[in-house]
């Protein structure tokens, strides 16, 4: 068993999971694996890593197959003994002009990128290191107050996702009331938004507050530490190479909390971080300079 810290990127073998896994290359005291759902598209991306003088490590991994989840985890645990870095990059937006219904869409949404990074963190979060640094790729989507719909719904709404006693299965329900208020058509009078990706990821940053409070009452592997960011409107696939930063830039943010020494008693703690670094207060209104 190799004794050397690791960290693990989903959906690493393009966009900002890339980027991310480029700069944990150049600066993870430690193994780095690209996990991607297809194989051939991940060892391509290592080879090109390689060509740069990156030697990640590659491994099958689909957030949406769990047994590929439980055989990555096994494979890990038998090599390595744990995880010192775990970042949830793996997800899925429809475009702005989809065909597909919107309660199609929000169905499948909030599976891959709600429901299926939950069923992902259930199983590797056991074998996280004492100090392990993991990160939510969230979105400036998955604010509290992108749950905009009609008042005073959309306010009752964000009280529960805001709950400091909030459970991961109490959040579960509440995604699924969004998915059957979709499906039933009236998700925006219940104080939905017209957003299904504004959702899946305000569930997304939800859900890493929970995560924190489990992890600050684990005695057993003390130091754990999850946040969610932000990391901007970045030119990738998903955003049809709109976005306005490079995916370097994109990696920046993510990078830095995953490289947070686990000494640091100061580290941000489920904190909602944007892209410049800067920790911002999730249940508050965007300060006017952090609108895009």
């Amino acid at each position: 068993m190799s004794s050397a810290k690791v960290a693990v990127v989903t959906g690493g073998n393009k966009g900002i999971g890339y980027a991310i896994v480029q700069g944990l290359c150049e600066k993870f005291d430690g193994v780095v694996y690209l996990t991607a759902r297809d194989e051939s598209r991940g060892k391509a991306s290592v080879a090109e890593l390689n060509k740069l003088g990156y030697k990640p490590l590659f491994h099958v991994l689909d957030i949406e197959k769990p047994e590929t989840v439980v055989t990555f985890k096994e494979h890990v645990a038998k090599a390595h003994g744990g995880i010192d870095v775990l970042v949830n990059n793996a997800g899925m937006a429809y475009k702005n002009d989809a065909k597909e219904p919107f309660a199609e869409q929000a169905e499948v949404t909030v599976r891959v990128n709600f429901t299926s990074v939950l069923k992902a963190c259930r199983v590797l979060f056991p074998i996280l290191r004492a100090g392990a640094r993991v990160v939510n790729i969230s979105s400036s989507e998955g604010h509290l107050f992108k749950i905009s719909g009609e008042e005073p719904c959309a306010s009752k709404l964000r009280e529960r996702f805001a709950s400091a006693s909030l459970t991961e299965d109490e959040l579960g329900l509440l995604m699924e009331e969004f998915v059957e208020a979709a499906k039933a058509g009236d998700h925006f009078a219940k104080g939905w938004p017209n957003s299904t990706y504004a959702v899946s990821k305000v569930g997304l940053s939800a859900l890493t507050r929970i995560q924190q409070r489990a992890f600050d009452s684990d005695m057993s592997r003390p130091g754990i530490v999850v946040n969610h960011v932000h990391p901007g409107y970045v030119d990738t696939d998903m955003t049809s190479h709109k976005g306005a930063i490079s995916t370097e830039e994109g990696a920046v943010a993510p990078l830095y909390l995953t490289l947070l020494p686990p000494t640091n008693n100061k580290t941000p703690r489920g904190a909602y971080v944007w892209k410049d670094k800067t920790i911002l207060d999730w249940t508050q209104k965007l300060p006017p300079n952090y609108v895009i």
